[in-house]
């Protein structure tokens, strides 16, 4: 399955557009939040993506929450938070928002690491995770230099070792590549980054 994902689109129209145009070529689209700004102008981000061909999987940011996602989205496309699901034969799981606390403020959608982990403990096998956030010590790095990844994003990946688990959240470390065991992580960015995987 030829996959094609990205994350914190931010309403940028031009990135929107390169990701509808790539989408013909794609088996599955999977996008790992932040597709507006801090709670607005979610409805305009998905109709900039509505020309995407593809199966579409999104989880939610800290820029919207699950509810809003799912309100804001066509019926075909499938909006995992805490959740899981099948498609042609790949397991995928998802976990939006921001893990841990963020010091954004009441706009941002944040989960504790408890509450991350308590939701991702449904998962018991996956190819592909996709959380907005990153686990901890890969690809969270702030400009600072500073590790602000979940710890229970980590724990689930050692836990289930996915092929790949994808995130975004801390932009300066978009298009970071590391492995954790055997999953293969990305912290995506809103660019094209395309994956092969086995059904």
């Amino acid at each position: 399955m030829k996959v094609l994902a990205f994350s914190d689109l931010h309403m940028a129209r031009n990135r929107a557009a390169d990701l509808v145009a790539a989408s013909s070529e794609a088996d599955l689209v999977i996008g790992a939040g932040d597709f507006c700004n801090m709670r607005r102008g979610l409805d305009e981000a998905m109709q900039m993506l509505s020309g995407i061909s593809a199966p579409l999987v999104l989880v939610p940011g800290n820029a919207e929450s699950a509810d809003e996602l799912a309100e804001a989205t066509p019926e075909d496309v499938h909006v995992l938070h805490g959740s899981g699901m099948t498609l042609d034969g790949v397991r995928l799981f998802g976990l939006g928002y921001g893990v841990p606390l963020t010091p954004f403020g009441d706009w941002s959608c944040d989960l504790t690491e408890a509450e991350a982990a308590e939701m991702l403990y449904r998962c018991d096998g996956a190819d592909i995770l996709i959380a907005h956030s990153p686990p901890k010590g890969y690809g969270d790095v702030t400009s600072e230099g500073t590790s602000v990844g979940s710890t229970a994003v980590r724990d689930a990946v050692e836990r289930i070792q996915p092929d790949f688990a994808f995130c975004g959240h801390i932009h300066d470390s978009w298009g970071y590549r590391g492995t954790l065991g055997r999953t293969q992580i990305a912290n995506l960015g809103p660019t094209l980054n395309w994956f092969e995987v086995s059904s």
